[in-house]
């Protein structure tokens, strides 16, 4: 068992609530999103997310999650271009995906200083490999919105 300081406490209701955020956007992205690569993309992503968010309700009481030492290498899918239909569903698109690299860039910002806070080094161990994968969603975000000409 785990002994959380205040501090800790307090981080990770910050972070499980910034889980909880990326689910919701995901889900919702996933059903408003005119791509259907992008659609399964952020469903993939929300599946991650809803892992997250078990391992910090784990933390919070008290377990020390285990995680592997390296993370998946989704980054190399390689993704075609979208034929979008008209250049509004694009723009639609392109929206979700600016709005979800926003989001994960916070999300990857709040893991940072809570990885420098937290005592255990299990739970640093953890926090970091949560957050390599909130910034390996935000590369395949990118990914996703240069292929598509919607990043500049």
């Amino acid at each position: 068992m785990n002994t959380l300081t205040t501090k800790e406490n307090g981080l990770l209701k910050d972070l499980k609530g910034q889980e909880q955020l990326c689910i919701d956007k995901y889900t919702r992205y996933a059903a408003e999103a005119k791509s259907t690569e992008l659609k399964a993309l952020f469903e993939s992503m929300a599946q991650t997310e809803r892992e997250h968010l078990k391992t910090i309700d784990e933390m919070m009481a008290g377990g020390t999650p285990v995680m592997p030492q390296t993370i998946g290498n989704s980054n190399n899918k390689n993704t075609s271009a979208y034929s979008y239909e008209n250049e509004e569903d694009r723009k639609q698109d392109a929206f979700l995906c600016t709005d979800m690299l926003a989001t994960e860039k916070h999300a990857s910002s709040i893991y940072d200083v809570s990885v420098f806070e937290f005592a255990c080094p299990e739970n640093r161990r953890t926090l970091n490999h949560i957050q390599a994968e909130e910034q390996q969603h935000g590369e395949q975000i990118y990914a996703y919105m240069k292929q598509n000409n919607m990043y500049s």
